[in-house]
């Protein structure tokens, strides 16, 4: 029995896929966009997130912490990541929940069992089980066993990846998929790699292998401003559909800052800590631009 690691598994999710979904977030990412809204995605192993705010100066977590990683003292708690092993006892301890574990190794199994909590939802929704991050891929195996038992009893699954994967990674899983919603974020190597720490060469022939095997397709493209807003960018989606005429939909995906404050809880810097939200008149905006390249299959995702 295969198990992974992951961080999160969200019910009812409407954005993941078709219909009402449950969606799987993997730990580990290859990437490390500039715009991430899951920072708790990007490392592969158990984190612990701090709330300040939620903090009541208990000192219950320095009590049982064996490395001396808290200290609370003079109306203050201090953490010292560089010398927490990350065992959980103080999120264990901790009953405000300022503290918490981030990742947690399941089995498929285990993991299925949640996701067919929602059984009949799937079913008059069109729905089902989506698989995130992170980078699910990065976790082959355990993926490929999860999509492998979900379509075997029934459920409706999508792949959200980079694309930053071997070609025989995707070769081996995608039987096991029914749609996949392929991240997109430019064609440009060097602007890729500034933006992302890869350059795109993977990514785009992945996409030409998925397209080519008749594989189900959504783009998914996050457009941020000062990243990705420019006419160069639009051009590229534009040609993307003209060059995969099969593509299922493009979906256009504005920046949040929704996962600004997990930066902090983490311990971490965000570099789009001053970005506000893109407003839904600047989304419409970018739209009329794709249409007026000729994407008949963009929408707002």
């Amino acid at each position: 029995m295969q198990r992974g690691i992951v961080f999160n598994i969200q019910r009812f999710s409407i954005h993941d896929g078709p219909g009402i979904r449950t969606t799987v977030f993997f730990k580990g990412c290859p990437l490390s966009c500039v715009w991430c809204h899951n920072p708790e995605s990007i490392s592969p192993s158990v984190e612990i997130s701090f709330n300040e705010r939620l903090c009541t100066l208990c000192g219950a977590c320095a009590g049982v912490c064996p490395h001396g990683a808290h200290k609370v003292e003079n109306g203050s708690h201090r953490f010292e990541r560089t010398v927490c092993e990350r065992c959980g006892r103080c999120a264990q301890a901790c009953v405000s929940e300022a503290l918490t574990i981030v990742g947690e190794w399941m089995s498929a199994e285990e993991v299925l069992a949640e996701v067919e909590r929602d059984l009949p939802f799937y079913e008059t929704s069109k729905g089902g089980m989506t698989l995130s991050g992170g980078e699910p891929l990065l976790q082959a195996d355990f993926a490929a066993e999860l999509l492998r038992l979900a379509r075997e009893r029934g459920i409706h699954t999508c792949l959200d990846t980079s694309g930053y994967v071997q070609p025989a990674t995707l070769e081996r899983i995608r039987a096991h998929v029914d749609l996949f919603l392929f991240d997109f974020k430019g064609a440009d190597p060097d602007r890729h790699k500034n933006h992302t720490g890869v350059d795109c060469d993977l990514i785009l022939k992945n996409l030409a292998l998925l397209v080519g095997c008749g594989e189900r397709v959504i783009l998914r493209c996050p457009i941020v401003p000062g990243y990705t807003d420019s006419e160069e960018h639009f051009s590229d989606i534009a040609g993307l559909e003209k060059q995969y005429p099969d593509l299922v939909e493009i979906d256009i995906l504005g920046y949040h800052e929704l996962g600004e404050g997990k930066y902090e809880r983490l311990g971490r810097y965000s570099p789009m800590c001053r970005q506000e939200s893109v407003d839904e008149n600047k989304k419409k905006q970018w739209l009329e631009r794709l249409y007026s390249l000729g994407c008949r299959k963009a929408t707002l995702g």
